[in-house]
């Protein structure tokens, strides 16, 4: 039965990296916006609820190891979510990296999951890897948000600069 919760996950995170892909080639063809950065770990904080049952509930230190994983991950995140201002807008740049950065991820988390899937309970993992996603999730949005509200500015004080230069006549 554990091979079976391990291929349907498997499969599963193969399909939700592979949504991830083609939001994220979507999301650059439109203006980014705060809410579009600062909603998702709130959407995806609904799994939380999986810790009321209590076999999902990894041990204090299994807690911080997947959250200092998910930390470290984000770097390769961050390091290719970077914005541009196109016209009156800000837009999320696509990035060739991004792509491959992602599958990497995916192919370590099947490999961790691999190594120590025998070694911890199916449900424990399940919820490490979640906190892991979390522990993703929230620095590299922050790093956007930092990002988005830098360039922002600029937007604006180029805007104002134009309208205080006189047109020629």
């Amino acid at each position: 039965m554990n091979d079976t919760y391990v291929l349907l996950s498997t499969i599963g995170a193969i399909f939700m990296a592979t949504m991830v892909l083609i939001i994220r080639l979507k999301a650059s063809k439109r203006p980014a916006t705060v809410k579009k950065i600062i909603l998702p770990p709130f959407f995806m904080s609904t799994g939380f609820f999986m810790f009321v049952y209590p076999p999902f509930r990894p041990s204090s230190w299994q807690v911080l190891e997947a959250l200092c994983v998910g930390m470290i991950f984000s770097l390769f995140l961050i390091k290719t979510s970077k914005f541009e201002i196109r016209g009156d807008h800000i837009y999320l740049k696509r990035s060739k990296a991004f792509v491959f950065i992602l599958i990497g991820l995916l192919i370590l988390r099947i490999a961790f999951k691999l190594i120590i899937g025998d070694s911890i309970q199916f449900e424990e993992l399940a919820g490490m890897f979640f906190l892991l996603a979390y522990g993703m999730i929230i620095p590299w949005r922050v790093a956007m948000y930092v990002s988005y509200k830098k360039l922002e500015k600029q937007m604006r004080k180029e805007n104002r600069n134009k309208a205080i230069i006189p047109a020629e006549t």
